[in-house]
């Protein structure tokens, strides 16, 4: 990694520090799209075989394997997803909007309903490791909001089946129409239906560029389903001073360039002793990885910052707008109160990015690539749909009509006004 002054670079320099690698989308993800949109479930099949070079006689789950699923993973395996769940579902239940009411003047009441989305899709990746921790992340939100129909539709293993453990995580979240379709040809499938697959009315889940480039393309197509949120690629910003522990920092940083090539991690301290101690201890740890090479690759792009001040520190996180932060500081919390944009911190040296990613309760599915700075990690309230219902009396018409009469006149529109006139004439 990198090591940096920030008081040494100017502006230019600094914007470049924090640069993400680029994400480009591939170029036939269109093609992909609208053969799914052309030809359903054999189109599916077809970019199933040719993608994940699996040939499938069905696209659906089958209830037997949904069954079978506890028995294939040990206990300790059960117990944690478990644990795991009910952790989730009580931060979420927590979480939930509300209804409410209010007499805005007398005789005009206005409320605000709470309705779920019909219809989602949940997209939980495959690739290298199988991620029952997404299935739990997306499944309890849409089992807390009501969703009618929600599908899940995750990548199929090279023998033609889906992991036990995201089979028993969906079981836990009441999911049970599971498709084992992944790729761009996955979300094409939720945004407009195939033969087996129902269309969804918003999809959501991180995912490769494919699939986010997929998300994106239904997103604005007629016809096409909302999506959750545009998802790069992971990263983590460590905040540390001389009170943290460099083996701590470090394994934190790897557990976040493990993710992938293109994940970015920072690491931002004003102690430069520290600095080199967190380094020599990425290269000692790094070692031991199974997935060395991609965590490598990851830290190619990653930076080491030495700062003057937690001012200058604080400046750092905003500008970047991390999707995890970690506050390895003394006295985290006061650090909390400046941070502006962030898609879920971590406080102190005994809270882990890990913990969130699959059990202290929080959502791993998060803003990055800069959007943190206006979008939420996911929650309950993404799988609804806020209703805004008003009503009048006579005696509220005859107070809020006229001004509504002059406003309207005021934006050229007589057939507003118009609508008002005619009810005050009647009182």
């Amino acid at each position: 990694m990198k090591v940096l002054r920030w008081s040494a670079m100017d502006s230019k320099a600094r914007l470049e520090t924090l640069a993400r690698p680029a994400v480009r989308a591939p170029v036939d993800v269109r093609s992909i799209v609208s053969a799914v949109r052309a030809d359903g479930d054999k189109a599916l099949k077809n970019l199933t075989l040719e993608f994940d070079g699996v040939a499938l006689e069905a696209l659906r789950v089958a209830p037997e394997a949904l069954e079978q699923s506890a028995r294939q993973l040990t206990d300790e395996e059960r117990s944690a997803l478990d644990s795991a769940y009910a952790s989730i579902r009580r931060f979420h239940e927590l979480g939930r909007i509300t209804a409410y009411a209010v007499e805005t003047v007398p005789g005009v009441i206005c409320r605000r309903e709470i309705r779920p989305i019909e219809a989602v899709g949940l997209y939980v990746p495959g690739g290298s490791a199988p991620l029952p921790s997404t299935a739990l992340m997306l499944g309890v939100p849409s089992q807390l909001a009501g969703c009618g129909t929600r599908v899940l539709c995750t990548p199929p293993r090279a023998d033609g089946t889906v992991h036990p453990a995201i089979l028993y995580a969906a079981q836990l979240c009441g999911l049970t129409e599971i498709f084992m379709v992944g790729g761009a040809q996955a979300i094409a499938a939720m945004a407009y239906g195939t033969e087996t697959i129902p269309r969804v009315d918003k999809i959501f889940g991180p995912g490769n560029a494919w699939v986010t480039a997929a998300k994106q393309l239904v997103a604005t197509e007629p016809g096409g389903a909302q999506i959750d949120m545009p998802a790069g690629p992971s990263e983590l910003m460590v905040v540390a001073d001389r009170s943290a522990d460099p083996a701590f920092v470090a394994a934190d940083l790897l557990s976040q360039a493990e993710h992938g090539p293109d994940s970015q991690v920072f690491f931002i301290t004003s102690d430069a002793a520290l600095a080199q101690s967190v380094a020599e201890q990425v290269a000692l740890q790094i070692a031991a990885l199974p997935r060395r090479e991609v965590a490598e690759h990851a830290l190619a792009a990653s930076r080491v910052v030495v700062v003057d001040s937690d001012a200058m520190a604080l400046g750092i996180v905003n500008a970047y707008a991390p999707e995890h932060l970690i506050l390895a500081v003394e006295d985290a919390e006061a650090f909390l109160v400046g941070v502006r944009s962030a898609g879920s911190v971590f406080l102190g040296h005994w809270t882990p990015e890990t913990l969130g990613d699959y059990c202290s309760g929080t959502n791993h599915v998060l803003p990055t690539y800069g959007y943190a700075r206006a979008v939420s990690g996911l929650s309950v309230a993404d799988f609804e749909k806020r209703i805004t219902v008003q009503s009048a009396q006579p005696a509220g018409l005859a107070e809020l009509g006229p001004v509504a009469e002059v406003l309207a006149n005021m934006e050229g529109l007589q057939a507003h006004a118009n609508a008002v006139r005619v009810r005050l004439a009647r009182l």
